[in-house]
């Protein structure tokens, strides 16, 4: 008797094979999570170097310090592989930090115009050397320590002293008074449209559990009527959401230091583009349940990989112009993410944000084309 109960159960299992496949991948998902975030944080650190230094003659050729010095920095990464630095090299101050904002690079060195004299100065004349970077950045605190290091190194070849030079600190927009509790909150505010995910993909394939799309289909509705009129009641509770957060937040010490205009702009952009990927979820699903058991995987992606649970980065695969575009950046809450740290945390404006309002526009009309030809096509 027990083989027969046996079987059955069997049966059901393979029948509700998402919750079978929720069950067993959990797991080796998490595996594969934190593999990724291990990949991500491997040390590697991104330094721009701009040489100003005008250099000196002697017997007849041009000496350049300046120059020498990120070549003297490669040679240590090839012989130390300890050393995480990746050197870049800019000829224009204003083109270096707009890399800066973008997270092209994680610090800038400006070698100063007299920096070879100072070097061949029997006088002991100090170089004063600018390095710039977001001050509540671990990658830049770690790269300006280990170019500190290096600098020491190089100049004592010259001089026969460490320190001979001063360093000028300078803080990339308003990095230097911002909180660790304010650093996390550009991606809970954007958390807290994710979890939209469900409550639109619930509210699109409620019509499909309830039979009442078959009415629908009856009126010739348009797919894309039929959505955009369930999507946008689902963008006003997103903007709910994150205005109630932000609410909560500032209660509790964060500072919006932009445009809350640029913010809503954000905030509306994000909730439609999550509302566009949550299509693509209801052309998958048949009922409210598989919402309640699919929908934690792509959940857990977006909180994980965008940044939005705790920073995490990656290198950029490909770039547009200066703006880089990672396996994250795929995400679109990511580019949302990235426009808040701009405008709370810099201050930055409209056009500073450009290249992720881009990015975040161009992967909501993809998600968008692919959800509603895949839901016309199962549903409609």
């Amino acid at each position: 008797m027990i083989w027969p109960i046996i079987k059955k159960s069997i049966k059901e299992q393979v029948r509700n094979y998402w919750i079978l496949l929720l069950t067993i991948a959990l797991a080796p998902f998490f595996v594969f999570v934190y593999y990724l975030i291990n990949e991500a944080s491997q040390p590697s650190y991104d330094v721009l170097i701009l040489n100003q230094d005008q250099g000196f003659v002697s017997q007849g050729k041009i000496v350049n310090r300046g120059a020498e010095f990120p070549l003297y920095i490669k040679s240590m990464v090839e012989e130390t592989p300890e050393v995480p630095l990746k050197l870049k090299l800019s000829q224009d101050k204003a083109q270096a930090l707009k890399q800066l904002k973008n997270k092209s690079v994680d610090a800038l060195l400006v070698i100063p115009l007299n920096f070879s004299n100072a070097l061949n100065d029997s006088f002991g004349q100090t170089p004063e050397i600018e390095i710039i970077g977001d001050v509540s950045s671990i990658p830049y605190m770690i790269s300006a320590i280990w170019v500190g290091e290096l600098l020491d190194d190089f100049i004592s070849l010259f001089t026969g002293q460490e320190e001979r030079y001063t360093i000028n600190e300078t803080a990339l927009g308003l990095s230097s008074t911002i909180s660790e509790f304010e650093l996390w909150m550009p991606g809970i505010l954007i958390l807290a449209i994710i979890m939209i995910m469900f409550s639109a993909t619930i509210a699109i394939i409620t019509e499909v559990d309830q039979k009442t799309i078959l009415r629908l289909k009856l009126s010739r509705i348009k797919a894309w009527q039929f959505l955009i009129g369930v999507s946008a009641t689902q963008v006003i509770v997103g903007i709910i959401s994150i205005l109630l957060t932000l609410s909560v937040a500032m209660l509790l010490g964060f500072e919006m230091r932009g445009s809350y205009l640029i913010f809503l702009l954000i905030a509306t952009l994000t909730s439609i583009s999550m509302i566009a990927f949550s299509l693509i979820l209801a052309a998958v699903m048949r009922s409210v349940t598989d919402v309640l058991i699919i929908g934690n995987f792509p959940l857990f992606l977006f909180m994980f990989f965008t940044g939005a649970a705790f920073p995490i980065r990656a290198k950029a695969l490909f770039y547009f112009g200066d703006y880089g575009i990672s396996w994250q950046g795929f995400m679109s809450p990511t580019h949302a993410i990235n426009a808040l740290n701009k405008i709370s945390i810099f201050g930055l404006g409209l056009s500073d944000i450009l290249p992720e309002l881009a990015a975040l526009f161009s992967i909501t009309i993809i998600y968008f084309v692919i959800g509603v030809w895949a839901f016309k096509k199962r549903h409609l």
